[in-house]
């Protein structure tokens, strides 16, 4: 399980195609402390296994499924991505109850500079996934956690504070950039609990 906060930003040190799809390697920097293999780390959201540790560096294998359903088929040696280890028992619980299981992917559609430094960023959402989306809900976007400011018709607008910009790779996206959503497992649950009546 994941929180949806942020802990650093690290670059794809190298992106190697296998027989099962791509094996990532990426700079953990002060992530990678006490790291052991079999650990578990959101990589822009997508939950994914540690297979080897050297150093600041760890190595991921993304099966052809999880390339299929996320952005991380799409990345290049030198992008950088957002990162998150799991949350261990006790850990505070600051964003939202984040699975690392990713939905879909949505694409920018807009985004507005506010003169507080904050940023609007208009996000479209596959027409399936639109159903989880309420005013002022939680959504996980690329392993961030985020407020729905707005649901629109294609999706949903949230307003990105000056310290998420920093913090995280969302500073970076423009329009036109594809983003790995989950939705909130909540309304997930309910939604299959009032379908079970």
């Amino acid at each position: 399980m994941f929180t949806g906060i942020i802990e650093a930003v690290g670059p794809l040190d190298d992106v190697v195609t296998t027989d099962r799809g791509r094996r990532l390697t990426i700079d953990l920097g002060d992530l990678s402390d006490a790291l052991s293999i079999g650990d578990s780390v959101a990589v822009d959201g997508t939950c994914l296994t540690v297979v080897e540790v050297d150093d600041t560096r760890a190595d991921f294998e993304v099966v052809a499924e999880t390339l299929s359903r996320t952005t991380l088929g799409a990345l290049e040696k030198g992008d950088n991505v957002n990162l998150e280890r799991s949350t261990r028992v006790g850990d505070r619980l600051d964003g939202h109850i984040v699975s690392g299981h990713i939905d879909g992917v949505g694409t920018v559609i807009d985004v507005t500079e506010e003169g507080d430094g904050s940023r609007r960023v208009v996000v479209e959402v596959p027409s399936d996934l639109r159903r989880y989306l309420i005013d002022k809900g939680s959504v996980c976007v690329d392993g961030a956690s985020l407020t729905v400011a707005i649901v629109t018709d294609s999706g949903f607008e949230v307003a990105l504070i000056p310290h998420t910009l920093e913090v995280t790779g969302l500073g970076k996206k423009s329009v036109g950039d594809n983003v790995n959503l989950e939705m909130d497992v909540v309304a997930k649950y309910v939604e299959r609990l009032v379908g079970a009546r």
